[in-house]
């Protein structure tokens, strides 16, 4: 989707950590999630047994009831971005916990056993982990099954909820545009059974348009039920009608696309509303939330609404830098460089990842990030890797070869394998929710 501790679902989904906070999503529980979302929290509810001991290759520390799939899928995807090539057995994590129809939910203690009509499969869990395989190769038949499964809980809007059966959400529809992408698909070719819609007819419904006062113009809302600006959700879905997901490309040197705001007449939108001019008025409300704020966005936690929300400032910069907006993107994550190392610090994989992607998406070096190594920092999460690609090689498109197993990590082991003697160099170092 911004992105904590894991606890007890909250009222609002949280999807991107969506995203939206990667760790929001496992903090307000990747049940609500992700997107990584973050709103509306129930009264703390009694947290959740941590496990005697956590499941081999696992990333983070903290109990992964509620985001287990979800931070496993980012600190993956993290590390695959910037040439890190991720333990055996954090791999095999992850694969083992998806369901015999394709779907994942956020943790399955003893995935041996078959999940059940109780289990709670989970849309931005599911739609994380595609991303995560699909970035690593070799995994096309669990990508494909999981793939499937998101296509039989499409909603009529074309569009997707956290939870099979409930109304479709901002977050949810925007990371899985993000899966299919990612898989190969052509999300406007994906429709609904009943209706024909597509995840962008859906994704367009959340945007407020001039029915709204000027500054609230552009936003997107979680749900259409209880429409307001959200934050989260706007940077979810900046992204999403894109087409883009969690890892976006840096831009060319020099390009750079000034925001242009949703901008109204007589009372209708002064032209015609497409994916892309929509990413477009998302993009304007969070530089205007930026700027007003000081290059952060502000959390929507009750009672914590003058605290910055670090996940999803780094979700805005992923999202400004999708449509190209370079300058825009680059003023939070000055702020993010400065500010951000103690909430990653204790919130784990997933802050990580988030903000090596944020640094990805600008052309930023994560491993010299405000004084601090991301990439070392993510890795101390989880299981050693088992390689490390030169910065070089970081970004390139042609590492990945499908189902075969044979990619650019091979090559590495082998070439250290003649070299050293040793084989590869190993480093030392998101119950239904609605609004």
């Amino acid at each position: 989707m911004a992105s904590m501790a894991p606890q007890a679902p909250s009222t609002h989904p949280v999807a991107f950590l969506a995203r939206r906070a990667a760790l929001a999503l496992a903090a307000v529980a990747v049940l609500g999630t992700a997107t990584a979302p973050a709103a509306f929290a129930e009264p703390a509810a009694a947290p959740p047994a941590s496990p005697e001991k956590l499941p081999d290759g696992l990333y983070g520390t903290k109990d992964p009831q509620y985001d287990g799939v979800w931070r496993q899928s980012l600190a993956l995807l993290a590390q695959d971005t910037v040439g890190v090539r991720p333990a055996a057995s954090a791999v095999d994590w992850l694969v083992g916990q998806q369901c015999a129809d394709g779907s994942f939910t956020a943790f399955r203690a003893e995935p041996k056993q078959p999940c059940d009509a109780k289990t709670m499969r989970d849309t931005n869990q599911t739609a994380a982990a595609v991303q995560a395989l699909a970035a690593l190769g070799g995994h096309g038949e669990t990508v494909k099954k999981a793939v499937s499964w998101l296509k039989t809980v499409q909603n009529d809007d074309g569009g997707w909820s956290s939870m099979a059966g409930s109304a479709s959400d901002a977050n949810s529809t925007s990371v899985v545009i993000g899966a299919l992408t990612a898989a190969g698909e052509k999300p406007e070719s994906v429709t609904s059974k009943k209706g024909g819609k597509t995840p962008y007819d859906a994704l367009l419904t959340f945007q407020l348009g001039c029915a709204v006062k000027e500054g609230e113009r552009g936003a997107f809302t979680f749900q259409l039920k209880g429409a307001a600006p959200n934050a989260d959700a706007t940077a979810a879905a900046a992204t999403g009608a894109l087409g883009k997901g969690f890892v976006v490309a840096p831009a060319k040197k020099g390009a750079d696309t000034p925001v242009k705001p949703l901008t109204c007449k007589d009372g209708k939108p002064a032209k015609s509303s497409d994916a892309a001019s929509a990413a477009d008025g998302g993009a304007a409300y969070l530089v205007a939330q930026l700027d007003r704020n000081g290059q952060h966005l502000l959390s929507a936690m009750p009672g914590q609404e003058k605290q910055p929300d670090v996940g999803n400032t780094a979700d805005a910069v992923v999202a400004l830098a999708a449509g190209s907006h370079g300058a825009a993107a680059r003023k939070p994550l000055k702020w993010l460089e400065k500010n951000a190392a103690g909430w990653a610090k204790e919130n784990g994989p997933a802050a990580y990842a988030q903000l090596v992607l944020a640094a990805h998406a600008t052309g930023t070096d994560p491993r010299s990030f405000g004084g601090s190594d991301l990439v070392a920092a993510l890795n101390a999460t989880g299981p050693k890797p088992a390689g490390i690609a030169s910065p070089a090689a970081e970004g390139t498109e042609d590492h990945k070869d499908g189902d075969s197993g044979v990619n650019v990590w091979w090559v590495v082991g082998v070439a250290l394998a003649f070299g050293a003697g040793i084989g590869f160099l190993l480093s030392g170092r998101k119950k239904k929710n609605e609004l």
